[in-house]
């Protein structure tokens, strides 16, 4: 890359200090949290000029600082030239006015930086809606003052998205197109109602990849399937999910779907915004945790994943797990990871170390396979038969006295929801 061409955007980026609490009882080691907002400030185009650590017992309610720290906050990022400060943790709408008027900076918050990266990412329409819905849950509590306050900043991080023009609006109006928004992932969850429906109905189970952002689950999706989907050394390179099928060594087939990459402290209004895109998770047959193993804090990862699933109703749900990037970690601590965790292996999808044996193991751990019924469905409910005929295979179909008798291929579990109208006779072939 020409050099030039690299000092030229390390100039126009905007300089930022990071700032952040260490609170007692925080499940969250702080530098290591405050690296991980280096590397978001950095997605997101900024350039890191310095760091301010304070130790409080709770945030300040007025200024999340206390006021001492707030004035050497001041000083360090006029010493720096600082055009932006980024705190570690969602700050209140009156902490976010009170520290813009004391600092006389761009203030912005974890919260609203991740957004800003979702905003930057957005390729579909559909991540398109979801991101704006995001950032208008989170501008909706903020309105007071913040016409004033874009006028000073000018764009830049925190101001991608919906736009000033928006953000000015009234509550009303905001609240009005948020009201569109929802209608319109309506229908995107419909669709994806249906396209589970036609996997549903080809009898194929269904693995999601789940994982810390920048995990490496693009890259084991495309190793595994060749699916040529979008892969990048970056956080947040994937936010629209992709479905791929597998062969796997025993025999049959496996679809595979790439989903969103977690983060600690996700904000709540991408959790709520992203509901139809994480519904693919909810829907899995089982996860694959893909874990990258040569971080430094890849234990720390895995937990906020594990939170993640769990504030999504998925951690019950049957689990394999990959430890990727093997090539690039301490073997011994590979080694023990993988002892210490049940269904897992080592693996790198970079140079395809492990995979083999990462596929056996999906297919062992799949929950179901598909199973032949014959059913005995009373013509009152005739719409058990379109049911049936959308999630699996229909083999016969007659039309008897008092009911119409199917036999059919179905998934286990779909099995199981019509179980009440299974014949006494046994399917042909068995």
């Amino acid at each position: 890359m020409n050099v030039d061409l690299v000092a030229s955007r390390e100039q126009d980026a905007e300089r930022c200090v990071l700032v952040g609490l260490d609170l007692p009882g925080s499940p969250w080691n702080l530098e290591e949290s405050l690296d991980e907002l280096q590397r978001l400030a950095e997605s997101a185009g900024a350039v890191v000029v310095g760091r301010l650590i304070q130790s409080l017992k709770r945030p300040d309610p007025a200024t999340y600082l206390g006021s001492g720290k707030v004035e050497e906050l001041k000083a360090l990022a006029e010493e720096r030239s600082a055009d932006l400060v980024i705190f570690d943790d969602e700050l209140s709408p009156a902490q976010s006015r009170n520290l813009e008027r004391a600092l006389e900076v761009k203030v912005v918050d974890r919260t609203q930086l991740i957004l800003d990266i979702f905003a930057q990412r957005a390729r579909t329409k559909e991540g398109k809606l979801q991101v704006e819905l995001a950032q208008l849950a989170y501008l909706l509590p903020r309105l007071a003052g913040i016409g004033t306050s874009l006028s000073r900043l000018g764009g830049g991080i925190g101001t991608r998205g919906p736009g000033e023009t928006k953000l000015e609006v009234d509550r009303r109006r905001i609240r009005t197109r948020m009201a569109e928004i929802r209608r319109d992932l309506e229908e995107v969850r419909r669709q994806r109602a249906l396209q589970r429906r036609g996997r549903e109905a080809a009898l194929a189970p269904v693995c999601a990849l789940v994982g810390y952002t920048n995990a490496g689950k693009s890259t084991l999706l495309n190793r595994l399937t060749g699916a040529g989907v979008y892969a990048d050394d970056r956080l947040f390179a994937t936010l629209d999910p992709t479905v791929r099928q597998a062969a796997l060594p025993e025999g049959g087939s496996v679809l595979l779907v790439d989903t969103v990459g977690f983060v600690r402290k996700l904000p709540h209004q991408l959790v709520a915004a992203f509901r139809a895109t994480l519904e693919e998770v909810l829907f899995a047959d089982l996860l694959v945790h893909v874990v990258d193993i040569s971080s430094p804090d890849w234990y720390d990862q895995a937990r906020a994943v594990y939170q993640t699933l769990e504030e999504l109703g998925a951690a019950d749900k049957p689990m394999v797990t990959a430890y990727n990037k093997a090539d690039r970690a301490d073997p011994v601590e590979v080694g023990s990871a993988v002892s210490r965790t049940p269904r897992a292996v080592a693996i790198s999808a970079l140079t395809g170390e492990g995979l083999d044996r990462l596929l056996e193991i999906i297919g062992e751990a799949l929950p179901e396979s598909s199973v032949r019924r014959v059913y005995a469905v009373p013509y009152r409910d005739a719409h058990v038969i379109s049911w049936i005929h959308g999630h699996g295979k229909v083999l016969r179909e007659e039309y008897k006295g008092d009911c119409i008798e199917v036999e059919a291929e179905l998934r286990a579990s779909l099995a199981q929801r019509i179980q009440a109208y299974e014949a006494s006779e046994k399917p042909s072939g068995s």
